[in-house]
């Protein structure tokens, strides 16, 4: 068993607000440029053009914002966690398609007042006589497409490798829109030093994708060369897949952490899929638990010892470097109880595991989990759902009785989406500060 570390909490990282700021800044700078550009507005027709250029201006940066956010850069990733830039990619999302629809309509619009003609004539002529806007309206449509498979009530419906697939019309769409404000906009088309900072921002933002989400992860496939090694059943629909390779220790993989996993088999090798390692990360070997929800995770019950694997990461912030206090609340549901079971037998200090799952035999690892508490002198605490007799509400009333000091303990929350939203609630209620409360998602 791996010794828990013995580092003591370290102080917040910098790196979320210097972020925060550059983000924010590059907004501001890009406003300036408008105005720079803009000696004076008149008219209705002026009015509207203008919002268009601003709204086009703020939608093209935030394309290579996003973007940047999704890079897998390790410094944001270990800073900031994929967790939490997931959500800031996420609520970008929703501004830029806000953004692009709104540069859209005020275009047309203002220009169909410009030239006394009406909105659908207006359209005909920007699509069809202006250089690059057939492209940039083919990524206009891809961008709705995106946004449309990315809407929560579509994305549950959907198999992620799907949704994943198709989220790289993103690419194409941002490509396409780049070349149609260099080609269209004002602020561009006679203004050398911006249009060289534009291609200076979209060109470093490429640089990145192409370095950490392609020929990293190659670099290291070939390095590494894992394979599966054994298939091993944890609980019903629930199977642990155990890999090894070359050089594992270069990985610098930490408890907590995930990895996006390529299995290249039939069926599988086109989706790579996150999951966080189950154990703590050793030379010889690495880890996941899987349960089966859709067709990838029950297809991993089948592979087949010698499996070659693609591992892409390591990833996530929700590691032992981010706490705050010297106790430790780590709460799972399910099959969330993963990356938690690493965090149990490494983190330092006093440690409590409260683990809530519907049944008993949906417990899995627990073997191992009572052994870690045994071996450690720590407290884990079973909750299910049936029978009645063991079950307790996620309040923050039962966390107390569970958990008397709970207001002064970082937690570490992982499960699923129903049970992390309730748990995120109790805690809050119970005076655990947000800033010491630690989330991994299953939505990544």
């Amino acid at each position: 068993m791996t010794r828990p570390s013995r580092s003591a909490p370290r102080r917040p990282s910098p790196v979320p607000l210097l972020a925060r700021l550059i983000i924010w800044g590059g907004g501001a700078a890009v406003l300036a440029l408008w105005w720079r550009d803009t000696p004076s507005v008149v008219g209705a027709a002026g009015w509207l053009t203008g919002a268009g250029r601003i709204t086009g201006l703020l939608a093209g940066y935030a394309c290579a914002i996003l973007l940047l956010l999704m890079a897998r850069v390790p410094l944001l990733d270990r800073a900031i966690g994929t967790d939490r830039l997931a959500r800031w990619h996420a609520l970008g999302g929703r501004y830029t398609i806000s953004l692009v629809c709104a540069h859209v309509l005020l275009i047309i619009w203002g220009y169909a007042l410009e030239s006394h003609t009406g909105p659908v004539n207006q359209t005909t002529t920007l699509v069809l006589h202006y250089p690059d806007l057939l492209k940039g309206t083919i990524g206009f449509l891809l961008f709705l497409v995106t946004a449309a498979v990315s809407a929560r009530a579509v994305r549950r419906r959907i198999p992620y490798e799907i949704w994943h697939l198709l989220h790289f019309a993103t690419y194409l769409a941002v490509f396409l829109a780049f070349g149609h404000q260099l080609s269209n906009g004002a602020d561009f088309t006679g203004n050398p030093p911006a249009r060289m900072v534009w291609y200076t921002l979209y060109i470093a933002v490429a640089a990145l994708l192409a370095w950490y989400r392609f020929t990293v992860p190659v670099h290291r496939a070939l390095r590494h060369r894992l394979y599966v090694t054994e298939v091993r059943p944890e609980a019903p629909g629930v199977v642990s897949v155990y890999l090894s390779g070359s050089r594992l220790a270069e990985l610098r993989a930490e408890p907590g952490q995930f990895f996006r996993w390529r299995f290249l088999t039939r069926g599988l090798w086109w989706a790579a899929n996150p999951y966080s390692l189950s154990a703590a990360p050793h030379p010889a070997y690495l880890r996941i638990t899987v349960k089966a929800s859709g067709g990838h995770s029950t297809a991993l019950a089948r592979l087949r010892p010698g499996t070659r694997v693609l591992a892409e990461g390591p990833y996530g912030a929700f590691t032992a470097r981010h706490r705050r206090a010297r106790k430790t609340l780590l709460l799972g549901g399910g099959v969330g109880i993963t990356p938690l079971r690493t965090l149990f037998e490494t983190l330092p200090g006093e440690v409590i595991l409260v683990y809530r799952a519907r049944r008993p035999e949906d417990l899995a690892l627990r073997a191992e989990l009572d052994g870690v508490a045994a071996a450690r002198g720590a407290a884990v605490h079973y909750v299910v759902d049936e029978p009645a007799a063991w079950s307790s509400p996620l309040t923050a009333g039962a966390l107390r009785d569970l958990v008397p000091d709970l207001a002064e303990r970082d937690v570490y929350l992982c499960g699923p989406p129903g049970m992390a939203k309730a748990a995120l609630r109790a805690l809050r209620d119970a005076g655990v500060p947000r800033r010491r409360i630690h989330h991994e998602s299953f939505a990544l």
